[in-house]
C-alpha cells in the first residue's frame, strides 16, 4: 500500500515525525514524503534508510518528494537506526556532548572561542566512552567548510564517534551545503540520543 505525507512548511523534527507515523502501518510498503528543503530531505532519507526502505529524491526547484519503498527483509538483516545502535557492552559508558555554541562561558569572546577548541579538541581522551557529539545553534559552523576544527571532527568520525547536525540550524544560518562532517539530524534524533546516553555534557 502507497501513502503519501505532506510535510511542506513543517519544522524539525515533524517530516520525520509524520513519516514514523505512517511506516509504523504494517501494511505500508511505499510512502511517498514531501518536504520543501533540504534539511528535510536528508532527515526523511536518512530515517527511512534505518527503517528498512529503498530511498529515492525527486526534487522540483524547492520541493522534493522522499520516496521508500520497503525492502524485503529475510529476517537477517533487521532494520535497526543508527540513533539506537548498540554499544559496547562492558564498562563502557554511551556519553553524549552537545556542543551549542561557538564559545564556552561568558566574559570574552576570544578566551570562550579558544576554549571550546582546547575542548573539542581533548574529546578524543574520552576514549570509548564517547558516543554521540552533537552540533547546535552556534555550534553547527565547527562542522562546515573551512572550519579549523573540521580535520578533528574528521578524525573523531573515522574512529567511529557519531557526530550529529542540527539541520534547522544549518538551515537558520545559510550554511547546509557547507556542512562537512557529520550527520544533518533533526530533533528526535537529539532527544533519542539523550534518552539512551548514560551521560550528557551540554555546552
Amino acid at each position: 500500500m502507497i501513502y503519501k505525507v505532506d510535510a511542506r512548511g513543517l519544522a524539525c523534527p515533524e517530516p520525520v515525525l509524520k513519516t514514523k507515523a505512517v511506516i509504523e502501518n504494517p501494511d505500508v510498503d511505499m510512502v511517498q514524503v514531501q518536504v520543501d528543503n533540504d534539511a528535510a530531505v536528508e532527515n526523511v532519507s536518512r530515517f527511512l534508510t534505518y527503517q528498512g526502505f529503498q530511498v529515492s529524491v525527486d526534487s522540483h526547484g524547492v520541493n522534493s518528494t522522499v520516496e521508500g519503498v520497503k525492502k524485503e527483509n529475510d529476517g537477517e538483516n533487521q532494520p535497526e537506526t543508527d540513533i539506537n545502535a548498540s554499544a559496547e557492552t562492558g564498562d563502557t559508558q554511551k556519553m553524549v556532548v552537545m556542543i551549542g555554541s561557538r564559545t564556552i562561558g561568558q566574559g570574552d569572546d576570544e578566551l570562550g572561542k579558544k576554549l571550546m577548541m582546547s575542548y573539542i579538541r581533548t574529546l578524543k581522551e574520552m576514549g570509548d566512552d564517547l558516543w554521540r557529539l552533537i552540533f547546535v545553534n552556534g555550534g553547527v559552523y565547527f562542522a562546515t567548510e573551512g572550519a579549523e576544527l573540521l580535520p578533528d571532527l574528521m578524525a573523531l568520525e573515522e574512529q567511529g564517534i557519531t557526530i550529529l547536525v542540527c539541520g534547522t540550524c544549518l538551515n537558520h544560518f545559510d550554511i547546509l551545503e557547507k556542512k562537512k562532517v557529520g550527520q544533518t539530524t533533526n530533533m528526535l534524533d537529539i532527544i533519542t540520543a539523550m534518552q539512551l546516553a548514560d551521560k550528557v555534557i551540554s555546552l
